[in-house]
């Protein structure tokens, strides 16, 4: 019996884990591409893919590249949910001048929340959990104890450690690398049928000469010397 497999990605974790490696056009990452590459195909198939992120406030340039991300996610079949922000009021150690943070709010839940809805809704077999957030160990532990016939694999963004919490309540466990992301690598431009197109920001360019895994050609090797 084939098993179902879906993949829930804490959107800021795995942004902020891209963003390290300092090679944006990484970010410009097809969830859905990745979620089968990660999954053993002859075993598994992936079912659904859930991203979890928020708007930043008052940037419009990260808000357009952030929309055609968005853009292009849908049409690959990811179910996007979104988050918000809200201004928290701190105070400089320096100057004591107060000022307004802004702080990312409900993504955390939106995760914990769209994986435990769809184990109840049976939509998965094994669920993929990309974090290293342990904030995440509280919705582990539920789908360990109260859906025992389902499994987690933990899944850790690429540079970042495991969360021990989680690790705990898992089957298993994933790291993913630099070679996972590019493999995963949207186009240049998206096409959609009757649904926004993704276009890729100029930020989100690869390096001149970058090539898709896809359509390299295979290293040829020659034959050892015979004796």
């Amino acid at each position: 019996m084939t098993i179902r497999s879906a993949l829930y990605v804490d959107g800021f974790n795995l942004y902020h884990a891209v963003k390290d490696l300092n090679e944006p056009f990484l970010k410009w990452c097809n969830l859905w591409r990745l979620g089968e590459i990660i999954i053993p195909s002859k075993s598994e198939k992936l079912v659904k893919v859930v991203f979890c992120s928020a708007y930043y406030p008052g940037d419009q340039a990260k808000r357009w590249r952030h929309d055609q991300l968005m853009n292009a996610l849908h049409i690959a079949g990811v179910e996007c949910v979104l988050g918000h922000y809200i201004h928290e009021e701190w105070v400089c150690r320096e100057c004591s001048s107060p000022w307004q943070k802004p702080t990312e709010k409900a993504s955390d839940l939106n995760l914990g929340l769209s994986l435990i809805t769809d184990a109840w809704n049976d939509v998965f077999d094994r669920a993929y959990l990309l974090t290293a957030d342990s904030d995440q160990t509280a919705t582990a532990r539920f789908l360990h104890e109260s859906f025992p016939k389902k499994s987690l694999i933990t899944v850790a963004p690429p540079g970042r450690n495991f969360s021990a919490n989680i690790e705990r309540f898992a089957a298993g466990r994933i790291a993913l690398s630099r070679e996972h992301l590019e493999r995963s690598v949207f186009p240049a431009t998206v096409l959609g049928t009757n649904m926004p197109h993704g276009r890729r920001p100029r930020e989100y360019d690869p390096p001149a000469g970058w090539i898709h895994p896809d359509h390299r050609k295979p290293v040829e090797t020659k034959p050892a010397p015979t004796k």
